[in-house]
Parts: structure tokens; C-alpha cells; sequence
């Protein structure tokens, strides 16, 4: 599933609420703006060279004129399908009005709107609730359909938010911490009888596509931000990574694709200013974030031991087929019940849950507000620190994808002390071709 966010409207620009106005007020209808199309347009040229089976659209107008532009600039001949499993949050009745104005009409439900989203209540109704039952009836009536095909989605912020979370299992508290930018994209994928909530995140938020309108390669700070932004990059690959050998805490180093997974790193990082960087002290890694900072020479690296792979004691130097021969079953066990498999001597997902958190937190009280670092370090890891962020234990280890040499953006919008937002997850286009992450070679 490919989620976009429509392109820029009229409402944005005027900082109005849009929800789904349009639906009964014929003159609050918000058009997409002269950039909004030249958005979609951009988002069309990132995916012409996917194959898709069908483009499901909101049946607003900016959500549906994306939907319309996407379509005809990637040569598809698929006319989008209006699906009204994909309207924006009902706000009735803030829409039509400016968010200052919302702010000082509504002081608190305002207030639940920004830090309580799951208790918001206006005129007796919970609009984020009803929003996720909503994206859950969608996604019941679409997954069985679908299948294994490759569906668009061109939707609204709100809906999409609601789509990622119930797909991955957060709850309606986790809103408003995962980016939704103008145009941006977001894939989903959901294996083989899997259903709501077991679904993986393969990236959130690419923005990269519309360096041509803005320039940056990373999407923008949000405004108010007031705490540091860390950049969470996987190492390039290792000759393991290719073998699919696991490797654990064996010492391998990057092979000639990983030194050029993480050239391209560096120069996708060159103009993003940094001011600190710490790494795992295994080599792969260690190259990795030393790549970037060729062209950061001034900033200081920390190495953190705890930021190393997860130890898979007698697994480390095998290949599947040779796990699987010494201890038949339990790689199946890793795919379905990772927490529940503890490493012949080595670790448990548990153990490096309880290693990373504390080594997360200090490098994130170490930066100061409005800094960003980059963190370099290793899938498993990564992938702890991310489901640490929304809360989720060992179990939830599959949910985020994490391909060698991509870039996470995680902002402590509200400061150090407050939730973080995943503003960006796994961006890779900056090593592939195509919007999906092709990078990662294999075992761990």
C-alpha cells in the first residue's frame, strides 16, 4: 500500500481546518493551490516506474485531483476508484476556521486536539475514534480484495495517520508523532495472511521527491519545534548482509556496496547541518557514520557500545540453511515469535530492548534543543528504538524495516522530555530507483 497525502490546498495555506466540509457546504471546498499541483505531478514522476494494480482516492477534491495528477503524470490507465472509507477526520464544527481561531474558541478542546487526541470531544462526538474505526472498516473491506497486489491511496494527514496505525498497531494516542507532509509517502505492506495490525512499515514520510520545489531533502522542521532532531541511519552492507550469514557482533566491515551505500549517505546528508554524531563501535556501522562526516569534519563522534547488534551467540557466521540444520525450527520461531527465541548464547530481543533504552535516552538528553545528530547503528537496533518511540515491546520487532544505508527522522518537536515524532522512516531513494527500499541484502 502507497499512501500519499494530497497535495497543497487552499485551507493549508490559510492554516484552515479542512476535515470533510465540502460534503455539506458547496463553498468550502479546498482546492488544490498551483504548487499543490505541481506536487502531485512530482509524485507521479517518483512512481512511474511501479507497477500498480489499482489507485484508491478520498472523494474530496484536493485529495482527488492528486489522485487524477498522480495518475496521468505516471502513465497509468487506471482511473482512481473514490472510496469513502478514505474522507478526512470529521471537525465539524472547527472547519473553515483557522487553527488560532480554533484556539480561541475551543481552549480545550484544542489542548485535547494537540496532546490528548484520543479524548478529543466536540458536540458529544470523538472525532479521532470514530477516524480509526473508520480506517479499520477500510482496511477490512480492502486487504481481503487487494491480496498481494500494489495498491495507491491518495487520502488527507489525518486518515492517512489513522491507516499507518491501525495497519501497525499503535493506538489513537500515537496520532498526531508520525509525519505527514504535503505529497509525501508513505508504503505499508502486509505479508501473506497478515491482517490489521500486523502489518509492516517500510517508510513514512518520503519527501525526497520534492527537492526540486524546497530544496531540502529531509522534510522541515515542524513549527514551534523547540527539542533536537536525530537522524537514525542502518549501516551499508557487509559481504554477510549479501551471503545472508548472520552476523551479530562478529566485526565485519562494509563490502564495496555497503562503502557505496554509504557515500550515497553522505552526500544525501552533505547540506543537512550537524552538530554531534554517535555509532555503534562495530566496523559496518563505525564506516558508515564516518562517510557522513567527510563533509561534517568539525563534529564529534561518540561511540556508544550499546548501540551494538544484537548478539545471536552460536548463529553468528552461519547462513540460514546451517541454523536451521543445528536448531530446526526456531528461524521460523525468529520470523513469527522473535520474542519468544533466545540466541544459544547470545541475547534475547528483552536484553537489547533493556540496553538500548538507556543509551537512547543519553544521547538524546546529550543534544542540545534545536541540534540534530545522527546516530549510526545496526537493524535490530534500529528497529528497537523505533517501537521503543510508540511504546511497542519485542514482539512488535518486525514492524519497522530498516534497509541498509536508510535514513529515520525522529524530532522531539515539544522537547527532549516530551514524545517524539517519527517525522520521516527508512528514506533509501536516495540509494534505489523506486520509492520501495530494495537495499537490504539479508540476515542480520
Amino acid at each position: 500500500m502507497i499512501l500519499i497525502r494530497h497535495g497543497e490546498s487552499a485551507f493549508n495555506v490559510a492554516t484552515r481546518v479542512q476535515g470533510r466540509s465540502e460534503l455539506t457546504q458547496p463553498d468550502m471546498v479546498s482546492r488544490l493551490t498551483d504548487l499543490g499541483e505541481k506536487q502531485a505531478c512530482l509524485v507521479g514522476e517518483a512512481l512511474q516506474n511501479i507497477t500498480v494494480d489499482a489507485v484508491l482516492a478520498s472523494p474530496l477534491a484536493r485529495a482527488r485531483r492528486t489522485a487524477e495528477l498522480v495518475t496521468a503524470t505516471a502513465g497509468w490507465n487506471l482511473p482512481p476508484q473514490l472510496h469513502t472509507g478514505l474522507l478526512e477526520v470529521d471537525l465539524a464544527p472547527w472547519e473553515g476556521l483557522t487553527f488560532a481561531e480554533v484556539r480561541d474558541r475551543f481552549p480545550q478542546e484544542y489542548d485535547a486536539w494537540h496532546n490528548r487526541p484520543h479524548e478529543l470531544a466536540i458536540a458529544g462526538r470523538y472525532p479521532i475514534l470514530e477516524l480509526f474505526a473508520q480506517a479499520r472498516r477500510f482496511w477490512e473491506e480492502v486487504l481481503p480484495h487487494y491480496g498481494d497486489r500494489t495498491v495507491v491511496v491518495a487520502a488527507h494527514s489525518g486518515i492517512n495517520r489513522a491507516l499507518i496505525c491501525t495497519a501497525i498497531g499503535l493506538s489513537p494516542e500515537h496520532y498526531h508523532y508520525l509525519g505527514q507532509n504535503n505529497c509525501a509517502l508513505s508504503v505499508v505492506k502486509f505479508g501473506e495472511g497478515q491482517g490489521i495490525g500486523q502489518g509492516q512499515l517500510e517508510s513514512v514520510n518520503l519527501t525526497g521527491h520534492m527537492t526540486p520545489l524546497t530544496g531540502d531533502v529531509l522534510p522541515p522542521l515542524r513549527k514551534g519545534h523547540v527539542g533536537p532532531r536525530i537522524l537514525l541511519v542502518r549501516h551499508g552492507e557487509t559481504q554477510w548482509n549479501r551471503e545472508k550469514r548472520f552476523q551479530g557482533q562478529i566485526d565485519i566491515p562494509l563490502n564495496a556496496r555497503g562503502q557505496q551505500q554509504a557515500a550515497r549517505v553522505a552526500e544525501f546528508l552533505q547540506k543537512v547541518p550537524l552538530d554531534q554524531a554517535f555509532s555503534s563501535p562495530l566496523l559496518r556501522p563505525k564506516e558508515t557514520v564516518e562517510a557522513i562526516l567527510q563533509f561534517h569534519p568539525e563534529v564529534p563522534l561518540t561511540l556508544i557500545r550499546d548501540l551494538q547488534e544484537i548478539s545471536h551467540g552460536r548463529w553468528e557466521g552461519k547462513l540460514e540453511s546451517e541454523i536451521e540444520a543445528e536448531f530446526p525450527g526456531e528461524l521460523a520461531r525468529w520470523q513469527t515469535v522473535p520474542e519468544a527465541v533466545p540466541m544459544p548464547d547470545g541475547e534475547t530481543l528483552a536484553q537489547v530492548w533493556a540496553r538500548v533504552a538507556p543509551a537512547w535516552r543519553e544521547m538524546v538528553a546529550a543534544v542540545p534543543p534545536g541540534q540534530t545528530a545522527v546516530v549510526a547503528a545496526h537493524d535490530a537496533v534500529n528497529k528497537a528504538i523505533l517501537c521503543q518511540l510508540f511504546g511497542l515491546g519485542p514482539e512488535r520487532f518486525w514492524t519497522f524495516k530498516q534497509g541498509n544505508g536508510g535514513v529515520s527522522v525522529v524530532d522531539y518537536v515539544k522537547g527532549a522530555n516530551a514524545p517524539p515524532y517519527l517525522t520521516a522512516a527508512n528514506i533509501t531513494r536516495h540509494l534505489c530507483d523506486t520509492v520501495f527500499d530494495t537495499t537490504a541484502a539479508g540476515a542480520l
